[in-house]
C-alpha cells in the first residue's frame, strides 16, 4: 500500500516537471499566451470554462453530477462526490489556429495551463472547492503598410502595427450541499483580476519622422457571485433525470486605466502622454440552464444553454481600434455532449473501463462585427484513461472548431485544440487493513 501511494505522488511530480518547461519554452518563442485577431475587441476572447472533463463533452456541465470529476461549471455540482475523498484537477491546452481574411493567411500555436481546482468534503453531503481559471484572453499581433499614394509621396513608406496581450483570471471558492439526496444548492464567490494591454504603432522608413507607440493598459479587479441548483429525479433501472440552472451576477471592474503615447527616434524616446483614470466597464451577468439523462455509471447525455447580455456594460469604450466595426451584443451558447463507459469496474479489460466522450457546440460571441454576429461551431471528442485506482484518470480531448467565415463575417478562424487534464483522488480517514 505504501509503495503504491508513493508511486502515485511520484507520477504527479513527474507530470509537473515535464509540463512546466514546455510552457516556459512556448512562452519564450512568443510573448502571447493566446492568439486570435477576434480578441482585439473588449476584454478579449471569453474562455471556454470547465475542466477537460467538460471540454470533451462540448462544454456541458450545468446538469452534470459525477463523483469522479470536479465539475465547477455549476456550484451545486460540487457536492456530487465521495464524502471521504480529496479531489484535484488541473489541465493544459495546446491550440493550433489557422486564420484567413482575403488573401492573408496566418498560422499560430499557443500552449497554456487552463485550470487548477481542489475540492474538499465538509459535513455529510456538503463540500467546498477552490480554484483558478482564465476568464478571458487577449492576444493579437498584426501589421499593415500604408497604401495611400499621397501619404507615400509626402512621408515615404509607413507601417502600422497592432499588438495586444493579457488575461483576466477567475479565482473562486464554491460551496454546495445536497438535501434529500435529490436537491443540491451551491454558491460561489468569484474574484476577477488581470491586465490588458494594447498598442498601436506607426513606423516610418524616413528617419526624419518620429515613430509612435500609442495605447492603453488596464489593471482590473472585481468581485461577484454565482449561484446554482440541481435536481435529480431517479427512476428504475439506475436511470435518472437531472435539471440544473446557474446565475452569475454582473459586476463593475475596478482598478486603473493608463493611456500612453511615446514618440521615438533612433536615439531618444519622448513621453507625449501618460495619464491614469478609473475603468468604466463591467462583466455582464449570465444565466444558464441544462438537462441531462443518465444511467448510473454507464452513459450520460446532456444539453446546456447560456445567455449573457453585454450591450450595456460599457465594454465598447475600452477598444480604441476600429470602434465602428465592433459593437457589444448578446452572448448565446448551445452545447450538447455525451459520455459512455462500457464497464467501469471491469478488472480484465482495461479499455472497457475507459470513459468515451463527445460533444458539439454553437456560440454567438458577445460582440458583432460589421453588424453581424460572430458565430463559432465545433465538435469535441475525448477519453478518460483510468490510472492507479478507478477514480484517478488522465483526460485527453480534441476540439475541432471554426469561428467566423459564415453569417456575413468574412474573417475565418479554424482551430485544433488538444487538451490534457488530470483528475486526482485521495481518500481520507480510512484505516488501512495492512501496515
Amino acid at each position: 500500500m505504501i509503495l503504491k501511494e508513493s508511486h502515485k505522488y511520484l507520477y504527479i511530480l513527474a507530470v509537473l516537471i515535464v509540463l512546466l518547461p514546455i510552457r516556459a519554452n512556448a512562452q519564450s518563442e512568443d510573448a502571447l499566451g493566446s492568439f486570435s485577431p477576434y480578441s482585439i475587441y473588449g476584454i478579449g476572447d471569453i474562455s471556454s470554462s470547465g475542466s477537460a472533463f467538460n471540454k470533451m463533452m462540448g462544454g456541458v456541465g450545468i446538469a452534470t453530477r459525477n463523483n469522479r470529476h470536479i465539475n465547477f461549471l455549476n456550484p451545486a455540482a460540487i457536492s456530487a462526490r465521495d464524502t471521504l475523498a480529496f479531489m484535484a484537477d488541473f489541465g493544459v491546452e495546446q491550440k493550433n489556429s489557422y486564420f484567413k481574411e482575403g488573401n492573408s493567411k496566418t498560422l499560430f500555436n499557443t500552449f497554456n495551463m487552463y485550470d487548477f481546482v481542489l475540492s474538499f468534503p465538509l459535513y455529510r453531503s456538503s463540500a467546498l472547492a477552490v480554484g483558478i481559471t482564465p476568464f478571458s484572453d487577449l492576444g493579437y499581433d498584426f501589421s499593415t503598410r500604408e497604401t495611400n499614394d499621397d501619404i507615400l509621396a509626402n512621408v515615404g513608406d509607413a507601417q502600422y502595427g497592432y499588438y495586444g496581450e493579457g488575461s483576466i483570471y477567475s479565482l473562486f471558492l464554491s460551496g454546495a450541499v445536497t438535501f434529500w439526496d435529490r436537491l443540491s444548492l451551491g454558491a460561489e464567490f468569484i474574484y476577477y483580476f488581470g491586465n490588458l494591454e494594447r498598442h498601436s504603432t506607426v513606423d516610418y522608413e524616413n528617419s526624419s519622422y518620429r515613430s509612435w507607440d500609442i495605447g492603453t493598459q488596464h489593471h482590473v479587479y472585481g468581485f461577484t457571485g454565482k449561484f446554482g441548483l440541481q435536481y435529480e429525479q431517479k427512476f428504475s433501472g439506475d436511470r435518472s433525470l437531472i435539471v440544473g440552472a446557474t446565475y452569475r451576477m454582473g459586476t463593475n471592474l475596478k482598478g486603473n486605466k493608463i493611456r500612453f503615447a511615446y514618440a521615438s527616434t533612433s536615439a531618444t524616446i519622448d513621453t507625449v502622454r501618460y495619464d491614469a483614470s478609473t475603468p468604466s466597464f463591467r462583466i455582464a451577468d449570465e444565466i444558464g440552464v441544462g438537462v441531462s439523462f443518465k444511467k448510473a455509471d454507464k452513459w450520460t447525455v446532456e444539453f446546456n444553454y447560456l445567455r449573457s447580455d453585454w450591450r450595456n456594460t460599457g465594454i465598447d469604450g475600452i477598444t480604441e481600434f476600429n470602434k465602428d466595426i465592433f459593437k457589444s451584443s448578446v452572448l448565446n451558447s448551445f452545447r450538447a455532449g455525451f459520455e459512455y463507459v462500457p464497464n467501469r469496474y471491469d478488472v480484465r479489460y482495461y479499455m472497457r473501463r475507459v470513459a468515451y466522450r463527445g460533444g458539439v457546440y454553437y456560440n454567438q460571441s458577445y460582440y458583432t462585427m460589421n453588424g453581424h454576429n460572430v458565430g463559432e461551431i465545433g465538435i469535441t471528442i475525448g477519453v478518460t484513461l483510468p490510472v492507479f485506482r478507478f477514480y484517478n484518470g488522465i483526460n485527453i480531448g480534441i476540439d475541432f472548431g471554426q469561428r467566423g467565415g459564415f453569417g456575413g463575417v468574412t474573417m475565418r478562424e479554424r482551430y485544433f485544440r488538444f487538451v490534457v487534464g488530470f483528475s486526482l483522488h485521495d481518500v481520507w480517514f480510512q484505516r488501512p487493513r495492512y501496515e
